[in-house]
């Protein structure tokens, strides 16, 4: 396999699995009352997390093991990071590490859980712009 063919794989690996946690995080949103929003939340800053990586990936850009999609961003060059304020990265990276286990945190309305899903569809809109084709298909490489 050609040095590019594998990279692009990897890439390809980090769409799919950012694309299920997406999946995970809408489907989740239509228990309506009985959602479990920290599950909504944490999902929609995998799928973030993870079109990162792949973008960092893409470019050869080594990352550390992190959840803080800010650290990750900055890793991009200027024309490559996506439009995100730093509150909404800091917000995302929270729901990876604060509500992910228990702790003394607010509960998370449903209306910020859906809008984290919101945020999480406009950061992959805007990454998959920089991806090629052939890693956002369905069987990619």
């Amino acid at each position: 396999m050609k040095e590019s063919d594998r990279v692009l794989s990897v890439v390809h690996g980090w769409v799919e699995k950012a694309e299920n946690d997406l999946k995970n995080a809408a489907n989740t949103l239509k228990m309506g009352d009985e959602c479990p929003t920290d599950t909504v939340c944490f999902h929609a800053q995998q799928c973030v997390e993870k079109y990162l990586k792949a973008l960092l990936v893409l470019r050869a850009r080594d990352f550390p093991k992190t959840h803080d999609v800010g650290e990750l961003a900055a890793l991009l060059p200027p024309k490559l990071r996506s439009h995100f304020s730093a509150e909404e990265q800091r917000m995302l990276s929270a729901y990876a590490t604060l509500t992910r286990y228990p702790g003394d945190y607010e509960p998370i309305q449903l209306s910020e859980a859906r809008s984290a899903v919101s945020l999480a569809r406009r950061m992959r809109k805007e990454i998959k712009k920089f991806l090629p084709k052939e890693v956002l298909s369905r069987r990619g490489k």
